[in-house]
């Protein structure tokens, strides 16, 4: 299962909640199945709904 804090600790060049949306989006069409929002990320940018983005930016990109 992908973590949202694993991400966030591979990543140490991560500056923006968009820069967070396009990793995931990768990992969902490389084939991660699952994903687990453990974190709330720490960007100035990331907006209240941060959840529902993010849920829907991984399962659209996974492929059907």
């Amino acid at each position: 299962m992908l973590s949202l804090s694993e991400i966030l600790m591979q990543d140490h060049g991560m500056q923006s909640f968009d820069e967070l949306k396009a990793e995931l989006e990768k990992r969902a069409q490389q084939g991660e199945i699952f994903f687990q929002m453990d974190v709330r990320p720490p960007f100035r940018d990331t907006p209240e709904e941060w959840e529902e983005i993010l849920e829907t930016v991984f399962t659209s990109a996974r492929p059907s």
